[in-house]
C-alpha cells in the first residue's frame, strides 16, 4: 500500500514507519519541517513538507491507499495555560478536519481507502475502578472533551466511503521515548515511588503492540470504528511502580505527593491521577494477538540491558560490491570524520581489513585526548561487518555496519550500541552530551558519504 503518515517523527510514528517499510509498504511522511523529518526517519521513507493543521492540497492524496494520522502536540510538555490548551486541541481537531476536507475534495474513486487516526483513553475521563471498553461513554474534563471533538472530525470521512478507525491510545512503554523514558532516571537512582495513593488505574501498552495494532488496523478491511490500544491487563500505579522497581532492582519507597505535583504542574497533573481501567475488547474480538499482554515480561524485555542505541540509514546509488571496498581501508575513516574530532589512525593490523583486524587510533573531544582500540568481529563482504571497542572511553561499544541492496543501490545502515562508564551516574552526567556528539559526528559522516557516492544523506533514529 501507499501510506501517508502524519506525526511520523514522534515516538510511535518512527517505529510505525520502520515497521511499514519492512513490510513492503511505500510510506510518505507529512511534516512541517522536511529537513528535520529526513534526519529522523528511515532513508527509504519519502518526506513531504505539509502542515496538516492548514488546508491541504487534495492532489497530495492522489494514489494514496491509506492515511495514519498521529500528529498532535504533546499534552505532557508544559503547564496547561489557556493558550496551551487551545494548541493541544487545535493540533488534533484542526489537523483532522484538514485531512478529511482534502479527502472530500477528491473524486470518489480517488479517495484513500482507510483513515487510521490516533485518539486517547483520555476519552473516558476519571472513572475509578470501572472497567471500560470501546462501548463505554465519554467522561468529563479537558482531555475527554478534546478526544470527543477529535474523533468527531475523523468520523466525517465515513460518509465519503473511507474506512475509519479511531485508536484510543493508553500509556505507551518503549525504550526510545514515552512514559518509561521519563520514569527511568529517578527509578534507576532509587528515588522512584507511586504517584499519590497509587490506586489509580494505568492502562499501558508495549510499543511493539502499539505499532502492531496500527498495522493491524491498516491491513485488515474488517477493522473499523474504535480500538482501545491498551494491553489486556491494566495495572494500578502502585503495581506499575512495584514492577518497575523489581525489574530495575531498586527500592520504590518515595511516593510523590499529589498536592506537590498539582502545585508544580497545575491542571496537567490530572493526567497522572485520573484512573482509567481500559481493556482492548474489540482488538481481541477481531483477532489481534498481543505480544506483551502482562506488565512484568514487558518491562523485563524493555529493560533487558542499559545500552543506548543509535540507528542511522542512508541510501546511495551504488551496489554493495561498489561501496564495500571503501570500508576495507580503515584509513578512509579519517576522510569521513569531522575535523573537530581530530582523528588519527595509529596502527592497523592485519591489512587489508578482515575478521580479527585491530585498529588503534587517537582522537580529541572538547580538548580531551582519547585513545581507542577496536577489533573487527564480523566480516561478511559485501553485506556486513562490525567493530567492537576493546580499549577506549566507553564501558562497551559495538558498531554494526549493514549494506542492503535496495532499489538499484545500497541502503547503508549503522547500528551503534554503547554504554557509558559509571553506569547510571555516567548516563545522568554525560548521556545527553555524548548523544549530541555522536549525532554530530555521524551527520558529518553521512554528508561525506553522500558526496563520495552521490546520495542524499538522511535517516537517523535513536533508540534508548
Amino acid at each position: 500500500m501507499k501510506i501517508v503518515v502524519t506525526g511520523a517523527t514522534g515516538f510511535i510514528g518512527r517505529e510505525l514507519v520502520s515497521r511499514l517499510l519492512a513490510s513492503g509498504h511505500e510510506v510518505t511522511a507529512w511534516s512541517r519541517s522536511a529537513t528535520r523529518a529526513k534526519g529522523r526517519l528511515p532513508a527509504l521513507c519519502e518526506v513531504a513538507e505539509v502542515d496538516p493543521r492548514k488546508p491541504i492540497d487534495p492532489a497530495r492524496l492522489r494514489g494514496v491507499d491509506a492515511i495514519v494520522h498521529l500528529a498532535g502536540e504533546s499534552v505532557a510538555s508544559g503547564r496547561w495555560t489557556e493558550a496551551r490548551k487551545r494548541e493541544i486541541r487545535e493540533s488534533r481537531v484542526a489537523s483532522s478536519r484538514a485531512i478529511v476536507d482534502a479527502i472530500a475534495a477528491l473524486p470518489e474513486g480517488e479517495r484513500p481507502q482507510a483513515l487510521v487516526a490516533a485518539s486517547a483513553i483520555g476519552f473516558y475521563g476519571d472513572r475509578g475502578d470501572e472497567v471500560l471498553d470501546e462501548s463505554s461513554p465519554p467522561g468529563t474534563g479537558f482531555l475527554a472533551e478534546v478526544c470527543v471533538a477529535w474523533e468527531a472530525e475523523v468520523r466525517r470521512a465515513e460518509p465519503l466511503g473511507v474506512r475509519v478507525v479511531s485508536v484510543r491510545i493508553g500509556v505507551v512503554l518503549g525504550r526510545n521515548g514515552g512514559a518509561l523514558q521519563a520514569m527511568l532516571p529517578p527509578f534507576r537512582a532509587g528515588l522512584g515511588g507511586r504517584l499519590g495513593s497509587g490506586k489509580q488505574w494505568m492502562s499501558w501498552i508495549h510499543l511493539d503492540d502499539m505499532v502492531g495494532l496500527l498495522q493491524f488496523a491498516l491491513e485488515n478491511p474488517n477493522v473499523s470504528g474504535v480500538l482501545n490500544a491498551v494491553a489486556p491487563n491494566p495495572v494500578t500505579n502502585a503495581e506499575l511502580t512495584r514492577e518497575l522497581g523489581r525489574a530495575l532492582g531498586r527500592p520504590t519507597l518515595l511516593p510523590a505527593p499529589k498536592l506537590a505535583l498539582e502545585l508544580a504542574l497545575g491542571e496537567m497533573a490530572s493526567v497522572l491521577f485520573e484512573s482509567q481501567r481500559v481493556v482492548p475488547r474489540r482488538a481481541q474480538e477481531l483477532g489481534y494477538a498481543f505480544c506483551w499482554p502482562t506488565l512484568a515480561p514487558a518491562l523485563a524485555e524493555l529493560l533487558r540491558d542499559s545500552a543506548q542505541e543509535l540507528v542511522l540509514e542512508q541510501w546511495v546509488p551504488r551496489t554493495p560490491d561498489e561501496v564495500f571496498p571503501f570500508f576495507c581501508d580503515a584509513r578512509n575513516l579519517e576522510k569521513i570524520t569531522p575535523d573537530f574530532v581530530k582523528l588519527e589512525i595509529l596502527e592497523i593490523g592485519p591489512e587489508p581489513v578482515q575478521r580479527g583486524t585491530r585498529i588503534r587510533y587517537r582522537m580529541s573531544l572538547h580538548g580531551l585526548g582519547v585513545s581507542w582500540e577496536s577489533v573487527i568481529e564480523d566480516w561478511d563482504p559485501p553485506r556486513r561487518f562490525s567493530d567492537r571497542q576493546v580499549r577506549g572511553p566507553y564501558r562497551s561499544w559495538l558498531h554494526v555496519h549493514e549494506l542492503e541492496p535496495v532499489r538499484g543501490g545500497t541502503l547503508l545502515r549503522d547500528r551503534i550500541r554503547y554504554e557509558l562508564p559509571l553506569g547510571v551516574l555516567g548516563e545522568a552526567i554525560g548521556g545527553r552530551f555524548v548523544r549530541r556528539d555522536l549525532e554530530r559526528i555521524f551527520a558529518y559522516r553521512q554528508k561525506k558519504i553522500a558526496e563520495l557516492f552521490g546520495s542524499e544523506e538522511r535517516g537517523t533514529r535513536g533508540v534508548a
